[in-house]
């Protein structure tokens, strides 16, 4: 017996396609998506950055301002006044201030100098400010006396007491007595007071708040030559003050000049002290023989 053997190539048709294997494990690992990846906090060094950014600015400008003050700094030259004053001298002023202007511009203590100005009896308000490069300007704002309160102050037209040297040029001024805590009612209640009895060509020459609240007035010397006296007791003073001025126009006005007193603490009237009548051997003395 024979044996044959057929040889059959092989056709790249019938091979099949083959990748080539890589050498050792691998392994497929997803990546991440940005949004989850961890950020860096910086959060702690811009907390930081601009306190000390402001610190650095805040030490470049005093260093600046501390080395160029020398330079800018000058003598004051001049001191203006100004204010409309009638009861003080600008050369008054002037003097109280002099020891703070041998300071320099930019030295001078302004508070201090307006400090030292409102103890000056007769300033109410001080305001002081510089103008460069060597001035200092004064605003003054006198006190305006309405009243004296008692025998040793005047009083402004906010009732707040001050004592100048002159008291004894203000006695025609209207004299206002009461307790030290009571200066502002008794200076607003003389105010309206005032008004009331004005048109009836009276004037207040005195007003005084007692200790037990009660109110006692005493009028200017009227076209008769002679003055009043209210007592308008505690409560209500404007009311009865009010009543006072309908009944003079319309009983008592033709008898004022017989008229001493009046006392208002009634509810719904009021009582009349009349003068004593001055007896003819006084009014008209006989002569001397």
């Amino acid at each position: 017996m024979s044996a044959t053997l057929r040889y059959s190539p092989i056709t790249a048709e019938r091979t099949p396609s083959r990748k080539p294997v890589a050498r050792g494990a691998s392994r497929m690992v997803a990546k991440e998506p940005l949004a989850a990846r961890p950020k860096t906090d910086f959060s702690g060094l811009k907390r930081l950055f601009w306190p000390l950014l402001l610190l650095a600015l805040g030490l470049g400008a005093y260093t600046l301002a501390e080395r160029a003050l020398p330079y800018a700094d000058r003598p004051i030259s001049q001191v203006s006044v100004q204010g409309e004053l009638s009861y003080i001298s600008r050369e008054a002023v002037q003097q109280r201030i002099a020891p703070f202007i041998e300071a320099s511009f930019f030295t001078v203590d302004l508070t201090a100098m307006r400090n030292e100005l409102e103890q000056m009896p007769w300033i109410a308000h001080a305001e002081v400010r510089r103008i460069w490069p060597d001035q200092v300007v004064i605003q003054l704002d006198e006190q305006l006396p309405v009243a004296r309160w008692g025998n040793e102050a005047l009083l402004n037209n906010q009732g707040q007491a001050f004592t100048p040297r002159e008291l004894a040029h203000y006695e025609n001024l209207p004299q206002l007595y009461g307790p030290q805590r009571a200066q502002p009612a008794v200076m607003q209640q003389y105010q309206m007071l005032s008004q009331l009895l004005r048109p009836l060509g009276f004037s207040v020459a005195s007003l005084e708040l007692r200790e037990r609240g009660s109110w006692f007035l005493t009028t200017g010397v009227n076209s008769t030559g002679q003055s009043i006296e209210l007592l308008l007791g505690r409560d209500h003073v404007l009311e009865k003050m009010r009543r006072f001025v309908a009944i003079y126009e319309k009983t008592l006005k033709p008898q004022i000049a017989n008229i001493a007193r009046i006392d208002l603490r009634y509810a719904n009237g009021l009582a009349v002290g009349w003068r004593t009548p001055v007896p003819a051997t006084a009014a008209n003395p006989a002569a001397v023989q």
